[in-house]
């Protein structure tokens, strides 16, 4: 069970984004027989992380959840009693938040590759998104179109920062493309992209299908990393 917010945004009882501070000792990883140096330093940052250990003690599934809940301090894309749709939802952070800030009145459902443990007041399915039957499955289970996707998709890296670069964008573009399809009017759109040239085509892309659209990085987003969100509201449907 989550624990309550620390403070309030003034929307009502939903959590904040983390502000962390500097901790007062860093916790070093030794070396271990058979580990690699690359998991021992991931290992370290993890546990120096202060969204890892929040996200652990406020009962989310991941440290992603954070960057949702700024996302959405800033932009409030999602209002209460709307419909969610979350494409890549596991391990279930995302979800966590988008029901929180929607309410009982709202709707939110999680899909993915793989099976995602239950989360209270939320819909999960093991899907596709690009499967043939996909919107129609999706659209059954939420009684009607979207009001927001959510997508936090990453491809697995490969180690090549170009190729890397090219599957999640490519993941992006395909949400982007199967939201225009399930998304009611006025509606929004949010997913992650990497910086490096390719981000602009979609932009230009969503630029013509919704009122507005910008980039955004959240402070939960490690500095070391390329990635950013783009989120879009006020759809326009094809005519």
């Amino acid at each position: 069970m989550a624990k309550p917010p620390s403070k309030k945004t003034g929307k009502g009882d939903k959590r904040s984004a983390l502000s962390p501070g500097a901790r007062e000792m860093r916790v070093r990883v030794k070396s271990a027989k058979g580990r690699s140096i690359s998991s021992n330093r991931w290992l370290e940052r993890q546990l120096n992380d202060p969204y890892v250990a929040a996200a652990r003690e406020q009962g989310f599934r991941s440290r992603s959840a954070f960057k949702l809940i700024e996302l959405d301090d800033r932009y409030e894309i999602l209002k209460k009693g709307a419909r969610v749709l979350d494409l890549g939802a596991a391990p279930g952070g995302w979800c966590q938040v988008a029901s929180e800030r929607v309410g009982a009145e709202g709707s939110v459902l999680g899909i993915d590759l793989q099976e995602i443990e239950p989360i209270g007041g939320v819909t999960l399915m093991q899907l596709d998104f690009m499967s043939d039957t996909a919107i129609e499955e999706i659209t059954s289970a939420l009684n009607g179109k979207v009001d927001v996707v959510l997508s936090d998709m990453a491809a697995a890296s490969v180690g090549h920062k170009k190729t890397d670069h090219l599957r999640i964008m490519a993941l992006c573009e395909a949400a982007l493309d199967f939201s225009y399809d399930i998304l009611t009017e006025g509606s929004a759109f949010c997913a992650k992209v990497l910086q490096g040239g390719t981000e602009n085509e979609i932009l230009a892309d969503m630029k013509r299908h919704f009122k507005s659209v910008r980039h955004a990085k959240p402070k939960a987003s490690r500095s070391d990393s390329s990635e950013m969100y783009v989120l879009a509201s006020g759809f326009k449907p094809f005519r």
